[in-house]
């Protein structure tokens, strides 16, 4: 996907808003973009770090922090003229109004209306090098903690106890457990995480992973997240999860709703494990 992308640098018309699934697409089948991605755009979402990613490598910008307009004046940095916006999604709180609500007046105001939160695609950010002066330094890259992750996601690590075969891992309910001896440990634990956040498992049924159980749609879509933790935490393993992608998906595409849970898996992990701010 190194195409510009909202080139107008308008709001996006609902057929130029880009497919999750493709976004997801390319970034799996190039090695290294996630990290970069990640590394540039940490602190935004995991779907919205891809985004901002390609629409920088389409457009020949150099990936780096991205404000608003408004926000690099605050910091004493002023936008380039000529400079066109990054577009990212961003949600929007809307009220949900009934049609009893047509009719209220002021002696009789509408009834409890209720929020719904919807997503758009808005060109507003600009990266910093799009933009110049006062000096700026970024960030630094957060860490990443299990325990502290999995204390926030209320998931429980336990020990492992399930060694017929070749068992890697496996997922009960709210519980994960990975083989010591497992290929890859970081990889399987969160394989095993994802397959809790995305629902896949019940408090009485326990998913277990080996090469001889017959995978669905939930293994490829547990794998991806585990490949997109990996990745964009520097860790081994993304190699070996783009194999098992591919063998698993035999040759389909992920669906558009099943990227959308990829990434909101994805990124709820990476979000929690980060320190606590103070």
């Amino acid at each position: 996907m190194q195409r510009e992308l909202f080139a107008t640098g308008e709001q996006a018309t609902k057929a130029e808003m880009p497919q999750w699934a493709q976004l997801l697409a390319d970034a799996l089948s190039q090695p290294g973009q996630i990290h970069s991605a990640y590394s540039a755009f940490w602190d935004y979402s995991a779907g919205n770090q891809l985004l901002a990613m390609f629409q920088c490598l389409g457009r020949g910008i150099a990936p780096g922090p991205i404000n608003t307009f408004v926000g690099w004046k605050d910091l004493g940095r002023y936008v380039r003229k000529g400079e066109k916006a990054i577009t990212l999604c961003m949600p929007v709180s809307c009220k949900r109004k009934s049609a009893k609500d047509d009719d209220a007046d002021d002696e009789n105001p509408p009834a409890h209306q209720g929020t719904f939160t919807r997503f758009t695609f808005k060109a507003r950010w600009f990266v910093l090098s799009q933009t110049d002066g006062a000096e700026y330094r970024p960030e630094p890259l957060p860490g990443w903690n299990e325990a502290t992750a999995l204390a926030a996601l209320e998931i429980t690590h336990v020990p492992f106890d399930l060694f017929a075969g070749n068992v890697q891992g496996y997922a009960l309910g709210r519980q994960v457990s990975v083989s010591p001896i497992a290929f890859a440990q970081s990889r399987t634990l969160f394989h095993e995480i994802a397959h809790v956040l995305l629902g896949h498992t019940g408090e009485s049924g326990r998913l277990a992973d080996d090469d001889r159980t017959p995978r669905s749609l939930a293994e490829v879509e547990a794998e991806s997240v585990a490949l997109i933790c990996c990745e964009s935490l520097g860790l081994g393993g993304a190699e070996h999860s783009r194999g098992y992608i591919q063998q698993w998906i035999r040759g389909d595409s992920i669906p558009e709703r099943s990227a959308q849970r990829i990434f909101k898996a994805a990124d709820q992990i990476l979000k929690a494990g980060r320190p606590k701010a103070g």
